[in-house]
């Protein structure tokens, strides 16, 4: 083989490289155009969303829109309530998950066979939408923020892979933990929990984009409008009844075309906001979690 052949590779191989970079970069472009398209639309007026039908940026920059929806109540409120609910539901199911993983990563805990197959029973077989909210009302959650957490506070998935995460960890260490005179919750917290940052970043990631995307939950057990998620008030004001929809909850004239695009911006950029500081532990923590038994 020449010099040139081993340097650049074959024919095949260059053009195998050319095509899975056009294919990549049209694959990036159709994903970036529409958020380009609605973060550009959203500082736009509502003549030129109606008279241009794709543009990247605006004629004119308009902040109208986005005034009137800090302005208005019920939209911060839902705001403040998806903040709210999203910290402490990533914090309980983080923790539960973790807390429920480690003792099912010992292979000498009584019941743990039967405790997996219960586990993998569930992610087969799901109880349905009728019966969960049976269990939900009888527990008395309807119309508490609970119901948003609670019900989805382990997924049988994630906690398989944390399982397996831990039993790939040394255990020279947690031998040498307990030598040192640390019980088996001492163990958890100050050898395995610092060792599992990778993975926590992930599930955490994970968890957090789940409930704040939710729409299903406060749809289904909260009634109180003034306990109405983001994703919930976002529905309400994309729909094709978006302008009277509001009017319900504001009785003030606005700007409909320009304020679909504003609230879909703000449901989006604080999960993406959080990307850039969970990357590093992100690509590590997706590649855990070969399941071995």
């Amino acid at each position: 083989m020449s010099t040139s052949v081993r340097n650049h590779g074959s024919l095949g191989s260059r053009v195998f490289d050319v095509l899975n970079i056009i294919l990549l970069v049209g694959l990036a472009l159709v994903t970036v155009l529409p958020l380009l398209y609605v973060l550009a639309a959203s500082f736009a007026s509502e003549s030129e969303i109606a008279s241009r039908p794709f543009f990247l940026w605006p004629e004119r920059v308009v902040t109208g829109t986005y005034e009137y929806i800090f302005g208005t109540g019920t939209f911060v409120r839902a705001l403040l309530t998806t903040i709210g609910v999203t910290a402490v539901g990533t914090v309980v199911q983080v923790m539960l998950t973790f807390t429920m993983a480690y003792p099912l990563a010992k292979r000498y805990l009584p019941g743990r066979a039967l405790v997996l197959n219960l586990v993998i029973f569930t992610i087969v077989f799901s109880g349905g939408m009728i019966p969960t909210y049976l269990v939900v009302r009888d527990l008395g959650l309807l119309d508490s923020y609970w119901s948003l957490i609670l019900p989805l506070a382990i997924n049988p998935f994630y906690l398989i892979i944390v399982k397996s995460f831990f039993q790939e960890l040394p255990q020279a260490l947690e031998e040498a933990a307990r030598i040192d005179g640390c019980s088996e919750l001492g163990v958890f917290w100050k050898v395995v929990m610092p060792l599992s940052k990778p993975i926590i970043a992930t599930f955490s990631l994970f968890y957090a984009v789940g409930i704040w995307n939710d729409y299903m939950s406060p749809l289904l057990y909260i009634d109180d409008n003034r306990k109405w998620t983001l994703q919930v008030i976002v529905r309400q004001l994309t729909g094709a009844d978006a302008e009277n929809a509001l009017s319900q909850l504001d009785s003030v004239m606005f700007p409909v075309e320009g304020m679909k695009f504003d609230v879909v911006v703000i449901a989006t950029l604080p999960i993406l906001f959080f990307y850039p500081f969970l990357q590093k532990h992100f690509a590590k923590g997706v590649l855990i979690g070969s399941v071995k038994e």
